[in-house]
């Protein structure tokens, strides 16, 4: 199994590439089932997430290639399974996301419920009372969703709690029903619009992503086109925070401070100075860390607030900045697992319930440590370059899931770092 070692105590400094977002590749990736026609896609990002629902997405009956750049053409002309099995759903959650697609065109779909787990835990209910409002009928049979429709029905469908994927599925559910859908306490994320940007040029009516009220006209059948995916707004934050901590300089390219607004104001108020450029062909953005970063309490919640995804990462620069910080995560249960390992390394963390308590230290000392989901993973490597000494970190494949070439990324800004097996 791999490992990042990491030498740390080097400021970042240099620019580096942000990839294609990959929580708006995946769902608009199953937006190729929509379709009989090609649908191509530019800025794909190459991870281990993407392989996945490729994989899926060709068994199927998808026909996929994938050039050398990591552009993805799909076609829709032969799909003859409606299947997503256990094997591949409990690898990856947004497997969930071929569910609406399937009954939409086809009318009948079975899908693994994700990881195994029961209805409720974390909302594929929303996804499952989503497709009944459209006149879907579903019974749960052996671990798996069983949809069937001859047609699905425009409904108004209220979403008990903000769900982003539920959002997608129903929305892409939606562009093929029978009259028009109205989802509302629809999320409002960046890659929801992205998505619906993407259906819209293969022929969908939709207006409103990007807002709570989401109106959707189902139309006969969509239509090919050309799509360029989004930049990774959670890659960029992350790679922001790592050079706040080592107290560097960097300049990321093919990337937007647009989406970023609630993290890049945590980070200035830290003490960092940040800056953007934007022309037709280019943006950017620039951040210059202070010598010693001052403390930011942050509090999780649904966009446009602060992300979730970014919570892990502030954890590990408020462990060496200046004074005390809180962090408050009301997204997802069990999301402090990282601040043991963090502790590892010498930071000083105490957790109350969903309330993180976090006091500054002068410094932090290499230990091994492993990682326990994606955003942990990033914790950690950021801790591991600000430590003084070795830090070696198990489990990375987290880290494949949802980082290209990290480390190769991070040694172009000079990190001493390698992945070793």
């Amino acid at each position: 199994m791999d490992k990042l070692l990491i030498q740390g105590g080097v400021p970042l400094s240099g620019e580096v590439r942000i990839s294609g977002a990959k929580n708006a590749a995946l769902p608009i990736l199953c937006a190729g089932l929509l379709s009989a026609d090609t649908l191509t896609l530019s800025n794909v990002p190459h991870l281990r997430d993407i392989t996945t629902m490729l994989t899926l997405l060709g068994q199927m009956g998808l026909y996929v290639t994938v050039d050398e750049k990591m552009g993805v053409a799909m076609n829709g002309a032969n799909i003859d399974k409606r299947e997503a099995p256990y094997e591949m759903v409990k690898t990856m959650r947004a497997s969930i996301l071929v569910l609406g697609p399937l009954v939409a065109r086809f009318g009948e779909a079975r899908v693994s419920l994700p990881g195994g787990c029961a209805i409720g835990s974390r909302p594929v209910d929303l996804h499952i009372k989503g497709l009944q409002a459209m006149g879907a009928h579903i019974d749960i049979e052996h671990g798996y969703i069983v949809a069937r429709a001859e047609r699905l029905k425009g409904a108004r469908i209220f979403m008990d709690m903000v769900s982003v994927t539920g959002t997608e599925n129903l929305m892409m559910a939606a562009c093929l029903a029978d009259g028009e859908t109205v989802i509302e306490n629809a999320a409002r994320e960046p890659e929801v619009v992205d998505l619906a940007q993407c259906l819209v040029s293969m022929g969908a009516q939709i207006s409103g992503a990007g807002t709570d009220v989401i109106r959707i006209r189902g139309v006969e059948k969509l239509h090919g086109a050309n799509h360029r995916i989004m930049p990774d707004r959670i890659e960029t934050g992350t790679y922001l925070c790592a050079a706040a901590a080592t107290g560097g300089e960097i300049r990321l390219i093919n990337t937007s401070a647009a989406y970023l607004d609630s993290v890049i104001d945590k980070l200035m108020d830290a003490g960092c100075d940040i800056s953007s450029e934007k022309s037709p062909n280019h943006e950017a953005i620039i951040l210059r860390a202070p010598k010693k970063l001052s403390a930011v309490s942050i509090r999780t919640s649904p966009y446009p607030a602060f992300p979730t995804d970014m919570q892990a990462q502030f954890m590990a620069i408020n462990a060496v900045a200046s004074g005390t910080a809180i962090i408050r995560e009301t997204i997802f249960e069990n999301r402090f697992m990282h601040a043991v390992e963090l502790q590892r390394l010498g930071a000083n963390i105490r957790i109350d319930g969903n309330q993180a308590v976090i006091e500054g230290v002068a410094k932090l000392t290499g230990a091994t440590v492993m990682a326990t989901d994606l955003r942990a993973s990033a914790s950690l490597v950021i801790a591991g370059l600000v430590a003084e000494g070795e830090t070696l970190i198990d489990r990375i494949y987290h880290l494949d899931r949802g980082y290209e070439c990290i480390e190769e990324k991070l040694s172009q800004l000079g990190a001493r770092i390698k992945r070793v097996h």
